[in-house]
Parts: C-alpha cells; structure tokens; sequence
C-alpha cells in the first residue's frame, strides 16, 4: 500500500470530523489501520485522533502498533499499557508486564505503573508498595512521591515529608507541570499535618503553574450559556425530530468535580444490574455531528441528514456502540463525564430514556477540593480562585436552566443530605435510576473495582459527614473565591 495514499487516511478523517461526520472519520482510521504499514510515532497520532472521538479499539490498536514498533522503549510500552488501563482493560497490561524478564520489571517506571493501577484498585498496600520500589531504585522522581503522598497521611515529623523537602530545593529545573504536580503532593503533606498556612501556598504555586498550560476564557464559557439557556426552550426543542431510540443502557451522573459524583457512581455500581461506570466522556464524541453541541449545530445536522431519518436514534446508536466497547458488559453503566451540563439538551433529545442524577455541594467546600486537587486533564478554571467563581455561577445558571426543563428526568442530589440521610437518599436514588432497592449499596466500599478519580480513597470507606464544612480551616486563603461567589 502506497505510504502517502496511507496518511491520507488520516487526513481525511481529520476533514470528515469538520464536516460532522464521525462515522466516516472512524471508518478511515480503520482502513488506516488495515492497510497502513508500521510507521513508528505516526501511530501516536492516529491513536490520539481515535480516542478523541471514542474510537476506542482504534486507539488501542495504534498505541499496540506504537509500541510494537522497533527499539521498543518502556515510554512507549508504558503509553499502551497506560491506555489499556484508561480503557478497562488492565489485566492485559498486567499479563504482557509479566512476561518482561526480571530485570525489566524492576524499571522504576514499570513499578510506578503497577503501584498506580494497584491503587485504582484499592489495594493501597501493594500501591505504596510498588511505588517505594520505584524510590528506592531512583529517589528523585517527583511523580512516584505525588502518587506515594495522595494515598497516606502524613504525620509531623514524617521521615517522607523530610524527603520530600529535600527533593524540592533539586527540582528547580525540571518541567512545570511536573513541579506542579510535585508541589501540589507536598502541599498535601502539609494538609495532612495541619500547616493550614505552608499547604495553601503550595497548592497556590501548583496552580499558578498550571495557568501557563491553557487560559480559562470567562467570556467564551459565558456566551456558551447564554447561546444554551436562550436557544433550548420547550418550543425550540419540540421542533427538533423525536429520536426513536429508547434503549437505556447508562445512568448518568452530573456535577462539578468534588461535589460527590464519585459517591453516587459507587453507590450505583454496587447494584446488581449495574455492571460499570467511568468519566468516560463518549457522549461527545457520539454528539460531532452537531459539530459544536449547539442548538443551531442540531438543526444543521438534521438538514444534513434529510427527512425519514432518525438522526437522534443514530447518535444513540452510536454512543451505545461505544459503550459496548469501552465496557464490553452487559448491565447498565455509569456515565459520570465532567461538564455534561454543556450538552445536557443535545443528550435529553438523543437519548428520550435516559435519567440524570445531578449533586451539588456547598460551593466553598467543592471550590477547596477543586483547588486542592490535582486532576490530571487539564481543568483551566480550577486554577485560580476567582476563576472557579465564575465557572462555579455558570454551573449554577445551567442547573436551574435545566432542571427546570427536565424536571421528571433530573434527580438533584445535596451531597450535604446525601452524606447525612444515605437510608433517605439513596433509595430515591435508585428509584429515579429505575433499580430496585438492594442491601450492598449500602455497602458500597466494599465492591471492588478500579476508581481513577482523585476520590479513589474516599469511597472505599463508609460514608461519612466529615468532609462538610472541610472549607472552614480555609476560609481567610478562600476570600477571593468567597468574594466573587457571593457578589
């Protein structure tokens, strides 16, 4: 196969995704992956453009090719095995890393991966156990101490924190965002032993870091809503065409980060008939024929495709294809993908079944975690205080936008409440998720499964009122987000 007409595959997907059109797009990635030659770094590329538009076994199968390709390196077997385990399929990593001679499985980064996905996993012991191995081969590596400090508690006095000061005054040169995830550990550390004060400065100089990766552009996301609260109302929406799709196949779950998405997911695969549940982020990808998830992008699509068709069915179609990939399960899953509030309408007319459970927290409580956490996408406005004001009031105004037009099919849940009255709120929960009510959800730490949120230590414990209030012991370095806030 000529080599040229290989890549142009490629291209051509890339103008097929411009045009809306997905299905193409996907279609070219797989005849680039019938006919196209091993071509190296090139498969990093195709691998990306399919993940983006969750073409998950394109993806995995480029990033294989990727890492198939002569020299092997562990930067590109790690980049596969690291996919395989975004994409539910760790096991297969497990098993191709066994199979590495002795000497390779000691790669500090090789231990660094298994501690990582031992720790989705829940098993902290064997985590902080794989990553003290990779410490002890080669101390400095700021990444395996933020993964070490995000599953301890520190204590004063705590030989590690030592270290970690230690490791700070050498790490004047390395890369931004790795000494920003480094500061934001150490900074964690300090939580942990109650310096109030030397945490929040760290955790101030992370996220000013982090400003330098993208800009949080207030005027975009507030035109973004206006556009959606002024062009979905009930009359504008009655002329889109009914979709004839009713399958439902996951429940979905809506919020800010840190305002308990995490909790109510556990809860939820804790049922029986729920077999999953991830930030899985395929509904968007189902949405590229609208283009840019707008009312107008709707209407346009709908003219593409003409009369007789069932446009909507096909983007449910489409998402439940994925979803049978990505999970490859028979019961429900949990869909808890971040910022679904921007496209709550598009997934309301697509998917007529389908129930949202939407959580809401004291906005200064959710604004610490935010600010605390360190999400490994990149999340601009939760970068500075002020930001996360504004972004925080948009969210507010989709909230009652949307509920108000979906009253029946949005179930609004105070994480306060939740955490304080489980035996009220979950069973309106499950009521509203169509389950029947089942003992082990109220157990739900105890089912075993990968979390690869930063709440991964909170659910595996009972549930538990004492993170309400947590913003109070900040309240002096919150003013700026209080002050914009309440304004």
């Amino acid at each position: 196969m000529n080599s040229s007409l290989s890549n142009s595959r490629v291209l051509q997907a890339v103008e097929a995704l411009k045009a809306g059109d997905r299905r193409a797009a996907v279609h070219l990635l797989k005849e680039k992956l019938r006919f196209g030659a091993m071509e190296g770094e090139r498969w990093r590329s195709v691998a990306k453009l399919a993940f983006d538009i969750g073409a998950i076994d394109v993806g995995l199968e480029a990033s294989r090719r990727l890492a198939a390709t002569a020299p092997a390196t562990p930067e590109r077997l790690l980049d596969y095995w690291g996919n395989l385990a975004n994409y539910g399929q760790t096991e297969i990593a497990r098993l191709a890393i066994s199979k590495l001679p002795t000497a390779h499985r000691q790669h500090p980064a090789i231990a660094h991966f298994l501690g990582t996905i031992a720790g989705q996993e829940g098993d902290f012991v064997a985590a902080e156990r794989h990553f003290r191995a990779a410490l002890a081969i080669t101390p400095d590596l700021p990444q395996t101490w933020f993964a070490l400090a995000m599953i301890k508690t520190f204590t004063v006095g705590d030989d590690d924190l030592a270290a970690m000061e230690r490791l700070r005054v050498r790490l004047s040169n390395v890369q931004p965002a790795i000494l920003a995830r480094f500061l934001n550990a150490l900074a964690k550390a300090k939580h942990d032993t109650g310096d109030i004060d030397g945490a929040f400065a760290l955790y101030s100089q992370s996220a000013q870091l982090r400003q330098k990766e993208a800009v949080h552009n207030r005027d975009a996301i507030d035109k973004f809503a206006d556009q959606l609260c002024n062009d979905f109302t009930p009359e504008r929406i009655a002329t889109l065409r009914p979709s004839e799709n009713y399958d439902r196949k996951s429940i979905f779950v809506n919020g800010l980060p840190r305002s308990g998405t995490t909790l109510v997911e556990q809860i939820l695969v804790s049922h029986s008939q729920v077999a999953d549940g991830a930030e899985i982020n395929l509904l968007r990808a189902a949405l590229i024929p609208t283009r840019d998830y707008s009312f107008a992008g709707a209407v346009d699509y709908e003219k593409r495709v003409g009369e007789g068709s069932d446009p909507w069915g096909a983007v449910a179609n489409d998402y439940h294809d994925m979803l049978a990939v990505r999970f490859q399960a028979t019961g429900l899953v949990v869909d808890k993908t971040l910022g679904q509030s921007h496209f709550m309408g598009l997934l309301m007319q697509a998917l007529p079944s389908a129930k949202v459970i939407w959580m809401r927290r004291k906005p200064e409580d959710a604004a610490l975690s935010c600010y605390r956490s360190f999400f490994s996408s990149a999340i601009p406005w939760s970068w500075s205080l002020t930001d996360m004001a504004h972004y925080f009031r948009v969210e507010d105004r989709l909230h009652t936008h949307w509920s108000a037009l979906f009253p029946d099919r949005i179930l609004t849940v105070p994480y306060e409440e939740l955490v304080r009255e489980p035996n009220v709120w979950i069973p309106k929960i499950l009521a509203h998720a169509a389950l029947n009510e089942e003992p082990q959800v109220y157990d739900f730490h105890e089912t075993k499964r990968s979390v690869r949120t930063a709440s991964v230590q909170q659910v595996r414990g009972p549930i538990s009122t004492a993170r309400i209030g947590a913003a109070k012991a900040y309240e002096r370095h919150l003013a700026p987000f209080l002050n914009a806030y309440y304004s």
